[in-house]
């Protein structure tokens, strides 16, 4: 068990947390979080694209001159690719990125990137975070007392409050435990965990993975 100092919003120490050894000391392997993190930026990836074919552009109904005898290279349609405004040959189509990663292979990876913040003491635990009115101001004076830059702060509950005075400010997050992602933990250089966000994110991971 790691025991991890805990912290009021002013940054003066009030206590002590011990974090779940197998969610918060579990081995580093960095093929394993590429392959999650590239299964995450995968599925965010809209896949929209699309260029026409012969089949979806406008016109070619018609042969654009005869066969023979006027001397031009043979034509049968202006929807060829070879001609201005006709079709694109081989161009992007509508697709799916997603990829499917075994659930267990995802939790170890969240293990390991909770694991890698810990280990380079990038991991603070505060008990609380308690404004005087929602407004950003505030919350910038309790980032600047927790010295935060690039966080991603999780809270026990959705808190619309924080979320809406947070969101003004650059390189801060927040989330959920059951929002938190590999991808957002790797992103962000500091991860907060507020007192009531520790046991379900240790729940959510215990005993999942190898």
């Amino acid at each position: 068990m790691a025991t991890v100092k805990v912290y009021d919003q002013n940054k003066q120490e009030c206590g002590e947390i011990e974090l779940a050894s197998d969610v918060f000391e579990v081995e580093v392997r960095p093929e394993i979080l590429n392959l999650v993190v590239r299964a995450q930026m995968a599925a965010k990836r809209a896949g929209t694209h699309m260029t026409k074919t012969r089949g979806l552009v406008s016109g070619g109904g018609a042969k654009p001159w005869k066969q023979k005898g006027t001397g031009r290279a043979r034509a049968g349609s202006n929807r060829s690719p070879v001609w201005r405004g006709g079709a694109i040959l081989f161009g992007p189509s509508p697709r799916d990125y997603s990829f499917k990663v075994n659930s267990k292979v995802r939790a170890l990876a969240m293990k390991m990137a909770l694991s890698s913040r810990l280990h380079n003491d990038g991991i603070l635990v505060v008990r609380s975070i308690e404004l005087p009115e929602a407004k950003t101001k505030h919350f910038a004076k309790v980032a600047a007392a927790l010295e935060l830059k690039k966080a991603l702060i999780v809270t026990a509950d959705d808190d619309a409050v924080l979320q809406r005075c947070a969101r003004n400010l650059p390189g801060l997050s927040m989330t959920t435990p059951g929002q938190l992602s590999v991808l957002e933990i790797l992103k962000h250089r500091q991860l907060v965990l507020l007192e009531g966000a520790v046991a379900p994110v240790q729940a959510r991971f215990a005993k999942k993975g190898a």
